[in-house]
């Protein structure tokens, strides 16, 4: 089958139907953006959509509007515009398939759709919010007819409940309550016995809530798409007759000779076929040093290649490239992670048909038991209507509704305080019950940048001309290493020399001409090619977890040693969550020789070295089915899916990649490990608040309740009951801002 991009589409369907045993077929509608998968047995839809979604986004649906004659493995047919790919399989097999519909991914489509929604809430939670405050001053302050604050409250009520009503009349139909619907019933039992800005509160904090929690779900998507949009687009395939040829990404073919050039992302996954360069993985493995890449090594879609000329064949298609995985991998972490819920929702539904059969039974035992008339007031009693209104108004989960969020947003005014930012109250309430932290390590318990460590002359006596031989090359390139040897010397007040010449060396290193003469500075085989060669063979090597730099002058030899520096503030971190009887576990995609270097500064004993980002997302499923509830710390591309997997994920803020950080619950800020202990300890202080309020605002409705049952409880008494809660709650939360770290 010609290698095209109107038919390369197929081979990625392939894959994906070889991957997924329990999918038999596939129909595709390109024109309609339709998408049906026939499956045998149970399946999990979600997984199933976040992995076809992966595959679909890759393909621009133009290129489905073909069909290969032939296929050597599946079955291909089309019908009516409809495509159908399907395992070979015996005639009677199709009748025990079962269709299920799929959605057509659009990325661009699904971010503008939680852009749009999570606005549409804040508008309407900033107009609910305005009318209150408006409707509030009018009533105790202004000089005006009753009216006029009961339109601004009005006003308040319809824009706050109006995403409430939405939801609760899909419910309805769907034969359920949920916390939406007493809300809205809360809400106008408050109106019904004058207690109107009480009303519009209560569904100004709910709408509120809802557009936070859209507007993250948002923010999810958008970086989900970016990561989507940065991986490469097109590649330079290289001909038979020795030219190249830009083509599409998704349209190269296992066997395929691409051309990379320097600092451009490699495409996909394959094997230098001639050449030689660097590459700098450490967004896919943490590895902080550029790993050089000679004929047969292994290149990874999505890394960077810093500086040669290479040809790459190509060994995966682009949909199993490391960086298409990465990005796979985090869409179904999501799904496989249960979504946090809140504590009012848990019994949302049981709730609002308590109250409400008890407002509605009590109601008619008043009017028809004991003759209360049902909805006039006398001088002697009130209505039964009345009186089912203010036990409706005590049972109103306000101080309920508030006791999680007040804490929550006063441990997150903490955090942001003391650098730490929590992304949303199950992040806060989580954290408290990890007994598992597992930290990656470069970026996180080691700094993740290059330092100069020693500087070496031979004989010794001139390493501050190596140093200025070294910066003067360097400071013309923008290696990371050149970098760091560049920043070293500005500190040390090293000033470069001008160059008559300058020269980059493929593979090797630098050359330059000043005044003082030629100097080269890169690679150990400069030396050992040089004169000096054999009078500098018993140089050791680097020291483990070292990286080298030589220096060649006429009159100078030396080198400079580079290092990836532990934090500071790391041992003693791990020593104090130790302590609290938190175990602590090194993932990382480093050699496990310099794992176990750092792991001893650190005085850390469990570490998995080696680890690609499924092996850390495993790691972290592992101890999530022994039991244990399971931090991850990490900063990078690499992190993000078993950022994902965890219970709780914690990011590096200053140096966190994007895919990182999104996927995190809890973002240390500028860079301070030690932030951690902070985090865990405002957020076990909120945990006990939290209760703490549950108890109180519980508590009073039902003493309120039982009370108001007998008819003796007053309406104002049951407002200023009502009220008491709310501020004791709210007074209670405000604790949390003024602990101290």
């Amino acid at each position: 089958m010609p290698n095209t991009p109107d038919n390369a589409w197929i081979h990625a369907i392939e894959s994906f139907l070889l991957d997924e045993p329990a999918v038999e077929a596939i129909r595709l509608d390109p024109e309609s953006k339709k998408v049906e998968m026939a499956t045998l047995g149970r399946v999990d839809g979600e997984l199933l959509q976040a992995k076809l979604a992966e595959v679909l986004r890759t393909i621009d649906a133009k290129w489905l509007k073909q069909v290969p004659e032939h296929t050597a493995m599946f079955d291909v047919s089309k019908s009516g515009g409809v495509m159908q790919i399907g395992k070979p399989s015996c005639p009677t097999a199709p009748k025990f398939w079962k269709w299920r519909e799929f959605e057509w991914p659009e990325a661009d489509e699904i971010e503008q759709e939680s852009d749009d929604e999570w606005r549409t809430l804040a508008v309407q939670a900033a107009i609910c919010g305005l009318a209150l405050v408006a409707g509030y001053l009018v009533e105790k302050f202004a000089d005006a007819p009753m009216w006029v604050s009961q339109v601004l409250f009005g006003i308040s009520l319809i824009s706050g409940g109006w995403d409430a009503a939405k939801d609760a009349w899909e419910n309805i139909r769907e034969g359920r309550l949920d916390v939406h619907f007493l809300m809205l019933a809360v809400a106008l039992g408050a109106v019904a016995v004058g207690a109107w800005e009480e009303g519009a509160l209560l569904l100004f904090l709910f709408s509120t809530s809802g557009a936070l929690e859209h507007f993250v779900l948002y923010r999810t998507h958008r970086e989900i798409n970016a990561l989507t949009k940065a991986a490469p687009k097109f590649a330079h395939v290289l001909l038979p007759d020795g030219t190249t040829e830009d083509r599409g990404v998704a349209s190269l073919r296992i066997g395929d000779v691409i051309v990379v050039k320097p600092d451009e992302l490699f495409p996909v996954d394959g094997t230098v076929a001639s050449g030689l360069t660097a590459a700098d993985e450490s967004t896919l493995t943490g590895e902080a040093l550029p790993i050089t890449k000679e004929t047969g090594a292994a290149i990874f879609g999505g890394t960077l290649n810093l500086w040669g000329l290479v040809q790459v064949r190509v060994d995966k298609p682009a949909t199993q490239s490391a960086l298409a995985k990465i990005i796979t991998l985090i869409q179904t972490a999501q799904h496989m992670r249960a979504p946090s819920q809140r504590f009012t929702d848990r019994f949302g539904t049981r709730y609002t048909i308590l109250t409400l059969s008890i407002v509605a039974v009590m109601f008619f035992v008043w009017w028809l038991a004991f003759g209360i008339p049902p909805f006039e007031n006398t001088a002697a009693s009130k209505s039964s209507f009345y009186r089912a209104m203010t036990l409706l108004v005590v049972m109103s989960p306000c101080a309920l509704v508030l006791s999680i969020p007040s804490a929550i947003l006063a441990a997150i005014a903490w955090g942001a305080r003391h650098g730490v930012l929590f992304r949303g109250g199950a992040a806060i309430e989580k954290l408290a019950e990890v007994d598992v932290i597992a930290m990656d390590k470069t970026g996180t318990l080691t700094e993740g940048e290059m330092k100069v460590a020693k500087i070496e002359s031979f004989p010794a006596g001139r390493e501050e001309d190596v140093l200025r031989i070294a910066v003067s090359l360097e400071s013309n390139s923008n290696h990371p290493i050149a970098r760091a040897i560049t920043q070293h010397g500005l500190t040390q007040g090293i000033v470069a020399e001008k160059l008559a010449e300058f020269q980059s060396i493929a593979g090797q290193g630098l050359r330059g001409r000043s005044e003082d003469g030629l100097s080269y500075v890169g690679r150990r085989e400069l030396v050992k090619d040089s004169a000096l060669g054999d009078a500098l063979a018993g140089v050791p090597d680097a020291p483990l977890g070292f990286s080298e730099v030589w220096v060649l002058h006429e009159q100078i030899v030396g080198r400079i040693l580079l290092k990836d520096e532990v934090r500071p503030g790391s041992r003693a971190v791990l020593e104090s969550l130790a302590k609290d009887g938190v175990r602590t576990i090194m993932l990382t995609g480093d050699r496990r020789a310099a794992a176990t270097e750092v792991a001893k500064q650190l005085g850390l004993s469990e570490v998995r070295a080696g680890l690609h980002p499924e092996d850390k997302v495993a790691a972290i499923r592992e101890l999530t089915q022994q039991g244990r509830k399971v931090a991850m710390v990490g900063d990078g591309v690499n992190d993000a899916p078993s950022l994902a997997a965890a219970y709780v994920s914690v990011a590096m803020g200053a140096r966190g990649s994007d895919a990182a950080l999104e996927q995190s619950d809890v973002v240390l800020m500028k860079d301070k490990i030690e932030k951690l202990l902070s985090a865990r300890r405002i957020s076990q202080q909120a945990r006990r608040i939290i209760q703490q309020n549950i108890f109180i605002s519980l508590g009073s409705v039902i003493v309120m309740a039982v009370a108001s049952l007998f008819g003796i409880v007053p309406l104002t008494l049951g407002v200023l009951t009502h009220e008491g809660s709310t501020v004791v709650v709210c007074l209670n939360s405000l604790r949390l801002l003024f602990k101290k770290e």
